[in-house]
């Protein structure tokens, strides 16, 4: 009935979905298996794609030829840049998503893929061979095999969904949990572990009272996430800002003693970044107010997502603590606020490229391993998907390092590090934050793809080679054009800057603070006329480049002394136990681990730089 597939994915969420569609496009033959296929890609939390370095990361799954930001530009209903106050490098985006639309949108873009097949079943089993698999056993009873696997099980093994001192098995709302796949990984092994999320109310748009909150539009000028020719955002609709008050709290207090969270029914570690309601207000029992967004579902929905009231709580509570709210006088709820505790495998049992030590072209990705959030999701999919085909025809596996990329960061913080809560990306997590900018994901990261053989990128290498011309092309300008007093002071005596007494260099003038190439423009004909044939992303990235040369000159060589250490190779089969001189838990975690070079083994807990230094001296370094 079916044929041997080089690679089947289980899981089409975030991370099933983009580790299909890569090994597709890598030229693979692909099986999606999923236990509902009207809930491919859904998004069963937020409403929205991106946020502080999570924008970031949806630009570098575009910039490696995933899809996740051509949907969300294709689907958005509102654009915001966020910490813009803290400078370009800080500023991270975040597109409000129409949700069902995004669901539809991400079927059609892998239903358009010739050597793409689907299968609706629960997968209950791999088929294991040799410490190597083979193929997938289903609830049906079937067998299909397959020369690799993509585990992308999201919240779903072992789901159990807790609503006050109710609790049933479940993946997400309506749809039931998955088993035997958790029983079968610890019988070969490996080690799991309980995690658990949460997620808020939805509500009836039509009976709040929008009058009596706050409204947030979106940005004037909205941008996008892909660097591909995706239309442009109009037609905004606005989110709208509320808060709780002291009634609210001690609404929701009426609600602890029945709380999963308080009574000890809830084992597994939720986000820290991302508590319920309950927990704010247990742990910051001094503020009187918390914010909550009020955040539409969709252009043709009056279904409404309540951010920042994520509860566990019984649903009368919830109900009554919700009455309690301005605008929420007269809600009608659609459906309670839930979590979910869910099974998943520390990380460290992952190699860099995510196949997994213990079962060779078996592969994890996105909350599996710890992770909670769309982004870091489907970021792990991508690398994944890719890997999992270079790994079938004997290929080194695609690793992204630290300095390529915020994947790299999410990556090498699993593997190295493991998580013990559900991890989620920050811009502070990146220690080369300057190089791992929005504006050039596509410079550092599609060249890396395109090397590999992915499929459809010769358009995207053109732009890519076209960016970096005229870039340059612009900078070598300021460069080059000298400007006379007489053409520039009164612009810099409006702004309160000191005025030139001679001609100098355009670029001087642009290194002073608060000057930038739009003010530039506006006071400068002539260079107005120049820059006209260049797209406001090629002057952004001109600009970013000759602001702040002197800072990413530092931190590339930075990049480059500990490139040194990526390059001295380790092999799996090394022996540390036979290294009296390390220290005991570095020979612990090195066995576990298995690092591929010693600067990946440098950022592993436990292993100190003395530890470094005896592997250097082992290596002959």
């Amino acid at each position: 009935m079916f044929p041997t597939y080089d690679v089947i994915v289980v899981g089409a969420g975030h991370a099933g979905c983009e580790a299909a569609v890569a090994a597709a496009n890598m030229g693979s033959r692909v099986l999606l298996v999923t236990m509902n296929m009207q809930t491919i890609a859904q998004m069963s939390c937020n409403p929205a794609m991106g946020g502080v370095a999570k924008g970031q990361i949806v630009r570098e799954i575009d910039a490696l030829g995933g899809y996740s930001g051509i949907v969300t530009d294709h689907t958005m209903l509102q654009f915001r840049m966020l910490n813009l106050s803290k400078g370009w490098i800080m500023s991270s985006q975040r597109g409000k998503i129409d949700r069902m639309i995004f669901s539809h949108k991400w079927r059609f873009i892998l239903e358009s893929h010739w050597n793409f097949d689907f299968w609706e079943d629960m997968v209950k089993g791999l088929v294991v061979k040799d410490k190597r698999v083979v193929g997938v056993q289903t609830g049906m009873g079937l067998e299909i095999p397959a020369r690799s696997v993509v585990l992308t099980n999201g919240t779903f093994l072992n789901g159990i969904i807790h609503i006050g001192e109710k609790q049933f098995g479940g993946g997400r709302a309506g749809e039931k949990a998955a088993t035997g796949i958790t029983e079968q990984l610890v019988s070969l092994g490996f080690e799991s572990g309980r995690m658990k999320t949460g997620t808020p109310p939805r509500v009836d748009g039509r009976s709040l009272h929008w009058d009596r909150m706050e409204v947030q539009p979106g940005d004037e000028h909205p941008s996008k996430f892909s660097f591909t020719d995706t239309p442009p955002l109009r037609d905004q609709h606005p989110c709208h800002i509320t808060y709780t008050n002291p009634k609210v709290h001690e609404m929701l207090r009426t609600g602890f003693d029945q709380s999963p969270m308080f009574n000890g029914r809830i084992r597994g570690r939720g986000p820290r970044y991302c508590p319920s309601i309950e927990d704010k207000i247990d742990r910051f029992a001094e503020r009187e107010r918390h914010q909550l967004f009020v955040e539409p579902e969709g252009r043709d929905t009056c279904e409404i997502y309540v951010n920042g009231f994520s509860s566990s709580l019984p649903e009368d509570v919830q109900y009554k603590a919700l009455r309690l709210i301005p605008g929420f006088e007269e809600v009608k709820m659609f459906r309670p606020g839930y979590a979910i505790e869910y099974d998943y495998f520390p990380p460290t049992q992952l190699s860099p490229g995510l196949e997994t030590h213990l079962v060779k072209n078996l592969f994890f990705a996105g909350q599996i391993n710890g992770t909670t959030g769309y982004e870091e999701a489907g970021s792990q999919g991508l690398v994944a998907g890719i890997n999992a085909h270079l790994a079938i025809h004997g290929k080194e596996p695609f690793i992204l390092g630290r300095s390529d990329a915020y994947i790299g960061v999410l990556i090498d913080d699993l593997v190295n590090k493991g998580t013990e809560e559900p991890y989620r990306m920050f811009t502070s997590r990146a220690e080369y934050r300057i190089l791992l900018r929005q504006d050039n994901a596509d410079l550092r990261l599609t060249p890396k793809v395109a090397q590999i053989g992915m499929n459809h990128l010769d358009e995207r290498m053109e732009r890519v080679r076209e960016k970096e011309t005229k870039s340059a092309e612009i900078i070598r300008y300021f460069e080059n054009f000298s400007v006379a007093p007489d053409e520039i002071n009164g612009y810099l005596n409006s702004i309160q800057s000191a005025e030139i007494r001679q001609k100098v260099k355009l670029l001087g003038i642009l290194l002073r603070p608060h000057i930038n190439i739009k003010a530039l423009r506006s006071a400068l004909p002539e260079l107005d006329k120049a820059l006209q044939r260049f797209d406001s992303e090629t002057q952004q990235l001109a600009e970013i480049n000759m602001k702040y040369s002197g800072y990413i000159e530092k931190e590339q060589e930075m990049v480059d002394k500990m490139n040194r250490l990526e390059s001295v190779r380790l092999h799996d089969t090394f022996d540390y136990h036979a290294l009296p001189s390390l220290s005991a838990e570095a020979r612990e975690k090195l066995t576990r681990i298995k690092p591929r070079t010693i600067g990946q083994a440098s950022r592993i807990s436990g292993v100190s730089p003395s530890d470094v230094s005896v592997l250097l001296v082992h290596v002959g370094r």
